[in-house]
């Protein structure tokens, strides 16, 4: 018989916090190539980036706690699944997922965190 763990985060460190408009918000989700998913959480959508995997970050994860390079987001009160709007730079309309996370720990944890910390400023 094999045993399973569960071993959620403990910790998530984040390093930058950068308010943005929807706009750029989308802007920033599209690469040469795809575009990359945003993510929405209790009103909240937002992109992050992670710090790359090192030897010590990899140690840091398996201690349970997570580093976030950079966040950026914005405020938007529903949940909606894709976000279309026109490029000017492509030239086309664009569409960005965006993945409901509301039922990760992680993630409300943090969205009521950001939400305290944007008052704040």
């Amino acid at each position: 018989m094999v045993k399973i763990s569960f071993s959620p985060a403990t910790e998530l460190v984040v390093h930058e916090v950068v308010e943005a408009t929807r706009d750029d918000l989308l802007l920033e989700r599209i690469t040469p190539q795809g575009n990359m998913p945003l993510y929405w959480c209790n009103g909240i959508l937002f992109s992050f980036s992670s710090v790359p995997m090192t030897e010590e970050i990899i140690k840091e994860y398996l201690k349970g706690r997570i580093h976030w390079l950079e966040v950026h987001f914005t405020r938007m009160d529903k949940h909606v699944p894709v976000i279309s709007f026109e490029s000017p730079e492509y030239r086309s309309t664009m569409n960005v997922k965006v993945i409901d996370t509301s039922a990760s720990e992680l993630h409300n944890e943090f969205v009521r965190w950001l939400k305290t910390y944007a008052k704040k400023k």
